[in-house]
């Protein structure tokens, strides 16, 4: 059933494709026609047009322009105009001179549009205005012959998203169709499939009697057809599902284990300290220093168990820049380092900003660790934007000894390391394990780029749009 409904999505989406691309060529087309023909009306006109007062020709390109506009009927999506160049002391009418209709948008009254079109080193191009798309066309027109007049520009447009418009009607329409076709062709499948597959009940009813207590129980493989190779491959799957429940296993161990180490040091430095003052402080230290280490393992612990909960995160509008400034801020206390801002990004995002600054702390603390004083540690953000979708970036990058290829995946895992570090001793191996379940938690990533020798660059990629909800609007 599913072979069925992909092949003719795909289809569907195939022909859906191809429409729209048809219809989207003939507009193009079309708004082109247009631009040219308005384009070829005012060079004929004024390659040989005179001026109905004087009978002769025109003398300035104000009047120029008013006796063509006067003469002209644009389309309702349509705008012409010209514009006579703004000189001072000008003893002829400057600025624009536009067709007497009303268009959809007056791109000759608004500056900023205005500007943006007559300054462009291109006869052609696009514009955004509240309209909609306008694909524009313009004509340099020089002074008449031994006139010190100003020149202008002869400018026309087209809105183009008004021609869109039909064209998306019935791309809707097309697109209602093709699902409908869709739902009725899975329905179908679907009945056929589930007359075919009705011996898999059989795997489904044994597969019942396995419990979660009991997982060495396997399905009686019988025959060689379909369901014979169904059996095989759940039996396969149970296979996995022991080994996931070993790996659990391992994984309590090897947390016992480190929590075990601390505890045998508290315990041997306290059986052996003795009366004198100066020993006592010592083991003191070192026993406070394990319990501290112990504490944040727990601490790490609960928060990775915390990952998994809807309510991990607190999510809120906040600026990109003031929250890398504040990390920036806090990340200098880390140690005696070059520490620089690479980039601020700017905009409001959606995030937890005290889980993404929990994740750049941790990144920043790594650095430190695999650094020596005086080396540059980089912090930056930036936001950037595709198809609709934004996404946060922020990075820190160290140029320190790297990360071995071996082990770029591996350090993320749970009491994962990869080296060791410089001055202090290694962690119990859960910082990147964090910064993953923050950046997932997300609906995002973290990225590493690292070469041995030349240093590393964490960056946490988090779309900040993904979690919204309620009346906040990312666009």
């Amino acid at each position: 059933m599913a072979w069925v409904v992909l092949l003719m999505a795909a289809v569907l989406t195939l022909v859906n494709l191809v429409v729209w691309q048809t219809l989207e060529t003939r507009v193009s087309e079309r708004v082109d026609q247009a631009l040219d023909q308005e384009m070829a009306e005012f060079e004929e006109f004024a390659a040989a047009g005179v001026d109905p007062r004087t009978g002769a020709g025109f003398t300035d390109l104000d009047n120029l322009f008013r006796v063509h506009l006067g003469r002209q009927y644009p389309d309702r999506n349509e705008i012409i105009f010209g514009h006579v160049d703004e000189v001072p002391d000008a003893t002829v009418p400057t600025g624009r001179v536009r067709q007497g209709q009303e268009p959809l948008f007056d791109v000759s009254a608004d500056p900023a549009t205005l500007g943006a079109v007559l300054a462009s080193p291109s006869g052609r191009g696009t514009v955004d205005t509240p309209e909609g798309e306008l694909r524009w066309a313009k004509l340099r027109v020089g002074p008449p012959a031994g006139s010190d007049v100003p020149a202008g520009w002869f400018v026309v447009g087209y809105f183009v998203d008004a021609d869109r418009a039909d064209m998306h009607r019935f791309l809707r329409l097309l697109l209602l169709v093709s699902a409908a076709g869709l739902v009725l062709a899975g329905s179908a499948a679907w009945w056929v499939a589930g007359r075919i597959l009705a011996p898999v009940r059989l795997v489904r009813q044994t597969a019942a009697q396995i419990t979660e207590e009991d997982l060495t129980r396997r399905i009686d493989v019988t025959g060689n057809d379909d369901i014979a190779a169904l059996a095989e491959q759940f039996n396969a799957m149970l296979d996995r599902l022991e080994e996931a429940f070993s790996t659990q296993r391992r994984f309590v161990d090897d947390a016992s284990h480190e929590l075990r180490t601390p505890i045998t040091i508290v315990r041997g430095h306290l059986e052996l300290m003795g009366d004198d003052p100066e020993e006592r402080r010592e083991v003191v230290r070192l026993v406070t220093d394990e319990l501290d280490r112990m504490a944040r393992i727990v601490e790490d612990l609960l928060l990775l168990a915390k990952a998994q909960r809807p309510d991990f995160l607190h999510c809120d509008e906040v600026s990109l820049a003031e929250l890398t400034s504040d990390i920036d801020a806090k990340v200098r206390a880390l140690g005696d380092r070059d520490w620089r801002l690479d980039e601020v990004g700017e905009g409001t995002v959606r995030l937890d900003p005290q889980r993404v600054t929990q994740a750049v702390v941790q990144l920043a603390s790594n650095a430190v660790r695999h650094s020596g004083p005086g080396d540059t540690i980089v912090l930056g953000s930036a936001l950037t934007e595709r198809d609709g979708r934004r996404t946060a970036l922020l990075w820190v990058r160290d140029f320190g000894p790297g990360i071995a290829p071996e082990d770029r995946e591996r350090i993320f895992d749970r009491f994962a390391r990869a080296g060791s570090a410089r001055g202090d001793r290694p962690g119990a191996g859960l910082g990147l394990a964090i910064v993953r379940a923050i950046a997932e938690a997300h609906h995002g990533t973290v990225r590493l780029d690292s070469a041995v020798g030349r240093g590393s660059t964490f960056t946490l990629v988090l779309p900040v749009d993904e979690r919204s909800t309620g009346p906040w609007d990312a666009s």
